[in-house]
């Protein structure tokens, strides 16, 4: 995108917000979370305000919209009905940074036409500076093909043929625009990346040791018996690489640990988020373990590992997805220990595609699932000619004793994963709701449920609620859909200090 010129305009390393009372407990949520993705992308942080005289003001005003730049004092931004969308929020907020919209930029004729024609008067845009990289059609920043039409018709089409159909996201920050964020505020560090590696370019710095003279982790392109390719180009378009740890011969108990390189968190939350892809193609008492070592001064040399995750049971013949919570406070490292079971093994462990940043992990991948307060789900993914569509049910559950019911002010949030190795390039769909505790259907379900077989198991399930996730004619947008999987994240956050306030 375009920016407004001059250093008046911008702010000095983050923005100082209130988000005020006008503003639903739903869009509340969703401004948070599009300010974590921000983070993750960018180089500018987010903080309430405290005794800033220059900060922004969140409301829900009518529409969606903000000022350019910093303006001094008091600055509204408004996140109105219609508008609780993070990418809608990213929007917003980049206009705060500085930026304009893509098609305003001086050489967009190059580009785009615009079709003046199909335009509601009051909707044209002047003309402004680039920063000099490329025209960029996927940005946040851009409109989309019949955005503000008074017809039927288009308002923007492009001259590059492969974006007739499709300009403009509401997705996430492009790897453009996250560049243009970083050129603007001359910085070059995220707040809250910590790491990747799609093995590519060899091990990223992660070192290879094993217990004994057996198979040490390496790079390959495929393994007989397991992965005939890689993550990252499913379906294979370059040359695949990934580790291997191969436990078809050694002894049981020989293993081989894969080591990140040593990082220091920065974000004072204590809180990093490992996922990463791996195929299991080894015996079902082989195991993947996940450790970290964590150093409690410069002087300690050895440090303390702490078991965060073990993987093992029946192999499959596909990548898995996996999310890691983590919760180091020091310096630390992450370890892939891959340790031979008992018994015939045609392959081993494989991992690809490892990202890490200090963000909170989704809670589950799971159909049915306890969040972390304890209230139970179950997931229901429909596609059908039109959406994508998530339903989902109150199941009763082992700790319904101890919660409160109706289930109050809990957001839950559908993210539907853009599988793009590298998460600062994701641009990923999410959609959440938060539980209104004035609904029959937040009841406990023991109460207002009807009773049912899940998985086995007879549950009281209560009435299920719908929500649209995409249209089905988007999947192809981003890499929703890759080597044939499609993957949903489900998180949920709440609890008495997320109650809505009184409404002013």
């Amino acid at each position: 995108p375009s920016a407004i010129l001059g250093n008046n305009y911008r702010w000095n390393g983050y923005i100082p917000y209130v988000l005020n009372n006008s503003l639903s407990i739903n869009d509340k949520g969703v401004i948070l979370r599009a300010f974590e993705q921000l983070r993750l992308k960018g180089c500018i942080d987010f903080k309430p305000r405290t005794t800033e005289t220059d900060y922004v003001s969140v409301e829900a005003q009518t529409g969606c919209w903000s000022y350019i730049g910093r303006n001094g004092g008091k600055q509204q931004l408004s996140i109105g009905i219609g508008c609780g969308y993070v990418g809608i929020v990213e929007h917003e907020f980049l206009h705060c940074l500085g930026f304009f919209h893509e098609q305003s930029r001086y050489d967009r004729d190059d580009y785009v036409t615009i079709h003046y024609e199909n335009i509601p008067e009051g909707h044209c845009h002047d003309e402004s500076t680039v920063q000099g990289t490329p025209y960029n059609y996927m940005s946040l920043m851009h409109y989309g093909q019949y955005d503000f039409s008074n017809t039927s018709k288009p308002t923007i089409t492009a001259k590059d043929a492969k974006f007739q159909t499709f300009i403009g996201q509401r997705y996430d920050l492009s790897p453009l625009d996250a560049v243009e964020l970083y050129n603007l505020y001359k910085c070059n560090e995220s707040i809250s990346f910590l790491d990747r590696c799609s093995f590519k370019d060899g091990t990223c710095q992660m070192a290879n040791c094993s217990s004994a003279n057996v198979s040490n982790w390496e790079i390959v392109s495929n393994v007989s018996g397991g992965p005939s390719s890689d993550h990252t180009n499913l379906p294979p378009r370059e040359p695949p690489f990934f580790m291997h740890f191969s436990t078809k011969t050694g002894q049981p108990g020989d293993s081989g640990r894969l080591e990140s390189r040593e990082m220091t968190p920065r974000r004072s939350c204590n809180v990093q988020c490992l996922e990463f892809f791996y195929y299991h193609s080894g015996n079902e008492t082989d195991q993947l373990n996940i450790w970290i070592r964590e150093y409690q001064s410069a002087y300690d040399t050895v440090g303390t590992l702490r078991l965060m995750e073990q993987i093992t049971g029946s192999p499959t013949d596909h990548w898995q997805f996996r999310l890691v919570p983590l919760d180091a406070s020091k310096t630390f490292q992450v370890e892939f220990e891959a340790r031979k079971g008992n018994g015939y093994s045609r392959g081993g462990f494989s991992v690809d595609d490892i990202n890490l940043s200090e963000t909170e992990c989704p809670h589950s991948i799971c159909p049915l699932f306890y969040s972390p307060e304890g209230y139970r789900f179950y997931l229901v993914l429909l596609l059908n000619s039109n959406t994508l569509e998530i339903r989902i049910n109150l199941v009763s559950g082992i700790y319904d004793d101890r919660l409160q019911w109706p289930c109050p002010w809990r957001q839950v949030t559908f993210t539907l994963l853009d599988q793009n190795p590298d998460i600062r390039n994701r641009a990923s769909k999410q959609r959440s709701f938060t539980t209104d505790p004035n609904l029959l259907v937040w009841g406990r379900p023991s109460e207002v449920g009807t009773q049912q077989i899940i998985y086995g198991e007879t549950v009281n399930v209560t009435t299920p609620m719908g929500y649209a996730i995409i249209d089905s004619t988007h999947l192809g947008d981003m890499q929703f859909i890759k080597g044939g999987d499609l993957i949903v994240l489900i998180s949920m956050t709440g609890g008495p200090s997320f109650y809505p306030l009184k409404r002013t």
